[in-house]
């Protein structure tokens, strides 16, 4: 895939040079962080930039190394080999960007071993082809090791193959630009929703297993600026996602009733 158009990405630190010269290293890059703190975008945005197609997979756990390298399909009356987006990223010299890759099954880990260490290549087994990565090949994959545990780990041995970025929830004053430039909201109303979000995100004694994500407050901000009542917004795209016990759903509208 092609992006055409710029997307907006805010840059919080050196993210950017990071990326610059893993790029040129030819080192693979891994972005750590929770959901929603703009991991993706900042790859779109740098594909973007450097003008170069890049292929996302968001795995999942029946994610196999099948899906990311290609398979044999009925075409007709023939039987044809369909490169998967790695087999396609390798081959074009593109970006492949492996989002949550320890959700994937393990056989993935073992498929792009070789491409993130000196070698550089990628063996597919059922072709018997060995294809070495162009200079403009970039791997990048992004984890949330504050979700993810026990079997999705990811090992030691793997993360040491990567360059890693640790990517959180930008400052308020950042935040607040960035809900307002991707929503048109008001400052006023999302430095309030900023609020919520930092406050949410303090209460650890609620044991949420994920938090408010920059994402979640863009969504809120997006349907007040459309024109649906602030509490109620804040409410369905910040509260209602994060957990459906009751008590903890109580607490929440109630501390934005206070908020907002």
């Amino acid at each position: 895939m092609i992006i055409k158009k710029e997307p907006f990405y805010k840059k919080i630190g050196k993210e950017i040079e990071i990326f610059e010269h893993a790029h040129l290293n030819k080192l693979p890059l891994l972005l750590k962080g929770p959901t929603g703190t703009g991991k993706s975008r900042f790859v779109e945005y740098m594909a973007f930039k450097k003008e170069k197609p890049i292929y996302t997979v968001a795995c999942h756990e029946e994610t196999s190394a099948t899906d990311l390298i290609g398979r044999y399909i009925i075409k007709g009356s023939e039987t044809v080999w369909q490169d998967g987006p790695l087999s396609k990223a390798v081959r074009e010299g593109a970006i492949i960007y492996l989002d949550e890759i320890a959700e994937a099954r393990p056989d993935v880990i073992v498929a792009v071993h070789s491409l993130t260490d000196f070698r550089r290549v990628l063996y597919i087994d059922k072709l018997g082809e060995e294809i070495t990565a162009s200079d403009d090949f970039m791997f990048i994959a992004s984890f949330n090791p504050g979700y993810q545990r026990g079997f999705k780990e990811l090992k030691p041995s793997t993360r040491q193959r990567f360059v890693s970025i640790p990517f959180d929830y930008p400052d308020p004053k950042v935040e607040t630009e960035i809900v307002c430039q991707e929503s048109s909201l008001d400052s006023n109303t999302a430095k309030k929703l900023v609020k919520i979000g930092a406050k949410i995100r303090n209460l650890t004694e609620l044991g949420l297993t994920e938090t408010v994500s920059t994402r979640l407050l863009v969504d809120a901000a997006k349907m007040i600026h459309s024109g649906l009542e602030k509490r109620l917004a804040t409410e369905v795209a910040v509260v209602e996602p994060l957990t459906d016990d009751e008590e903890t759903l109580t607490a929440l509208k109630d501390l934005v009733n206070l908020m907002i």
